[in-house]
C-alpha cells in the first residue's frame, strides 16, 4: 500500500535571486577533510557538546547517544522511542530533546527516564518539535518546525512554502507556553547570542536567519538578520567568541526557485510523484558562521561525495579548536580541524 502524504497547497512565493555563491562547490580555503565518528545508527541530526566533553546527538531509531570524541566509544543515553532531533544539555547535567513525534522532553541522563515537558503551544500540538534552547531568565525557546507536515515528509513543507512554522517561549516554572514568531517557513535551529540579548531562528523554507530580541529597546520584537543566503540553513549554535554557527543542509536548488514562481499545479505535480523522481540537492558539507550583526565570518565548504566528504549537514557545533557536523542521512558525526583565522566564499 502507497505511503500516505499529506496533499499540497501551494503557495506562490517570488524568491530572491539566488546569490553567485550557492553554484561554488568549495569555499576559500575549502573545509578540511571530514573526519568520521561512526555511529550504530543513521541520521545524527543534532550534535552537541556536554559539560563533560562528550558529543550527544539523536538518531533515526530514537537513541540518544554520547559519542567520546578521543577514542569514539559510543553508548545509549536513553530511547525515547520517537525521532530525536534538538538537543540542548541543561547545568544540572539533564537533557532537554526534541522529539519531532512526541515533542519536548527531558532526560535523566544517569538514568535514561525521559518526561514530556510541552507537547503543544497555542491550541496546537507540536508538528516537528525542531529545537530548543535555555535563555538566561530560565524560560526555554522551542521551534516548531510544521504544522502540516511530519517530519518524514519535511520536502512537503519546502516545496508549499505555507509558513506554518513557530517559535514558542515556554516558562517551566509556571507551565506556560506563548507563541513568540507564527508564520515561520519551516522554523529549524534557534541559538542565543553570547551576551543572552536576542535570539537568532533559522527558516529553512525561505533561505534566511530571523532574529528575536529578548532585551534592550527592541525587546519582544523581531527583525531580519541575514537573508538571501546561498544555501538552506538548518541547525545553528552558538560557537566561542559569540559567533553563531550555521549549518548549510543544502546549496539552493534553482528548479525550486522555478517552481515557487510557477503555477501552483507543477508543485502539485512533481509531489505526486515517486521521491526517486524528485530533484535532489548537491551532496555538500558546508557550516558558515555569522557575527552579531548578521556578517558572514566564516564560510567552510567542500563536496560531500568521495574522501574527506559528508553529506547533508544539518548541525555544527564548535568546541575545542574543531567543529563537529551532525547530518540527516550519515551514520557518523563528522569532525573537522578548524583553519585559523576568519575565511570566506
Amino acid at each position: 500500500m502507497p505511503e500516505y502524504k499529506p496533499p499540497l497547497r501551494p503557495v506562490v512565493w517570488h524568491p530572491p535571486r539566488r546569490p553567485a555563491r550557492a553554484r561554488a562547490r568549495y569555499s576559500r580555503p575549502p573545509m578540511p577533510p571530514v573526519r568520521r565518528l561512526p555511529l550504530p545508527a543513521a541520521g545524527p541530526e543534532d550534535v552537541r557538546v556536554g559539560a563533560d566533553g562528550v558529543l550527544l546527538t539523536g538518531v533515526a531509531d530514537g537513541r540518544v547517544l554520547a559519542v567520546d570524541p578521543a577514542s569514539g566509544r559510543v553508548r545509549t543515553v536513553a530511547d525515547t522511542g520517537g525521532r530525536p532531533l534538538g538537543l540542548c544539555p541543561l547545568p544540572d547535567g539533564g537533557l532537554l530533546v526534541c522529539d519531532a513525534e512526541r515533542g519536548l522532553l527531558r532526560v535523566d541522563t544517569a538514568s535514561g527516564r525521559w518526561e514530556t515537558v510541552l507537547r503543544e503551544a497555542g491550541g496546537r500540538r507540536l508538528g516537528v518539535c525542531s529545537n530548543v534552547v535555555a535563555a538566561p531568565d530560565g524560560a526555554l525557546y522551542v521551534t516548531d518546525a510544521s504544522g502540516r507536515f511530519p517530519l518524514e515528509h519535511w520536502a512537503g513543507d519546502l516545496l508549499e512554502h505555507s509558513g506554518t512554522g513557530r517559535l514558542i517561549r515556554y516558562e517551566p516554572g509556571r507551565g506556560r507556553a506563548e507563541v513568540v514568531l507564527d508564520g515561520l517557513h519551516f522554523a529549524n535551529g534557534v541559538a542565543p547570542a553570547a551576551d543572552g540579548s536576542f535570539l537568532v531562528v533559522a527558516e529553512t523554507g525561505a533561505y534566511r536567519l530571523m532574529r528575536l530580541w529578548l532585551s534592550g529597546p527592541k525587546a519582544g520584537t523581531a527583525e531580519v538578520f541575514a537573508e538571501n543566503l546561498p544555501g538552506a540553513p538548518d541547525n545553528l549554535a552558538t560557537g566561542p567568541g559569540g559567533l553563531i554557527w550555521v549549518a548549510m543542509a543544502a546549496p539552493r536548488h534553482p528548479a525550486l526557485d522555478v517552481l515557487h514562481r510557477s503555477h501552483p499545479a507543477l508543485r502539485r505535480a512533481l509531489w505526486a510523484l515517486p521521491p526517486a523522481l524528485a530533484p535532489r540537492p548537491r551532496a555538500t558539507a558546508w557550516a558558515v558562521a555569522f557575527d552579531a550583526d548578521g556578517r558572514v565570518v566564516r564560510d567552510l565548504q567542500r563536496p560531500g561525495r568521495g574522501p574527506g566528504g559528508y553529506r547533508m549537514v544539518t548541525s555544527v557545533c564548535e568546541a575545542g579548536g574543531r567543529l563537529y557536523l551532525g547530518s540527516l542521512v550519515e551514520a557518523a558525526l563528522g569532525v573537522v580541524d578548524l583553519p585559523s583565522g576568519p575565511s570566506g566564499a
